[in-house]
């Protein structure tokens, strides 16, 4: 009868353990993953090595909202980081570093800390959405995104607009380190 008992036992734990590790799969696969932010493109926001959550929840209906932080698969086989700036059928320019989406002017606040620091010109240099992607509007389907290191980050500018089915999830809680734990803008 012990001899039973611990054949029991022993099956409650294995089952216990598959379904544990079935469930963390299916969140990470499904619903949340982490992910690492690889160098500078997007200071102040998000420094390098911070440690993050991805949200891929409403990602597979393709919604990413206008400034954004989201994830996405890049040409070069890399997952990045950058902020969605024009959503579909949006046109985008730049001018005296200003964003204007559809003629109209949209604050960045995000990007205060560096605008104050930069001595030497914009922050982000003027350009319409036609010298960088070709394209009066940003194409159905896709999206433009910037890092918000606007000087140092290659996003849209460089690799055209990003299909939103590249797109993994959106990302606004930093874990690690503890001392930037919390909600980023």
């Amino acid at each position: 009868m012990n001899e039973e008992k611990k054949k029991n036992e022993t099956w409650e734990w294995i089952k216990a353990l598959l379904i544990a590790f079935g469930l963390a799969a299916i969140i990470r696969v499904f619903l949340f993953t982490p992910i690492v932010v690889d160098g500078i493109s997007m200071m102040p926001t998000l420094e390098h090595g911070d440690k993050m959550i991805v949200n891929k929840i409403g990602y597979t209906l393709g919604k990413p909202d206008r400034f954004d932080i989201v994830v996405f698969h890049a040409p070069e086989k890399k997952d990045y980081i950058k902020r969605v700036i024009g959503l579909p059928g949006d046109e985008v320019e730049y001018r005296d570093d200003i964003l204007y989406i559809n003629n109209k002017p949209y604050e960045e606040p995000y990007l205060d800390k560096y605008k104050a620091e930069v001595q030497d010109g914009p922050l982000t240099e003027d350009f319409t959405l036609d010298e960088k992607i070709g394209s009066i509007t940003v194409p159905e389907g896709s999206v433009f995104v910037m890092g918000d290191n606007r000087r140092k980050s290659k996003d849209s500018r460089h690799i055209g607009a990003v299909s939103i089915d590249e797109i993994i999830g959106n990302t606004k809680l930093v874990f690690w380190p503890i001392k930037d734990f919390g909600i980023v803008d």
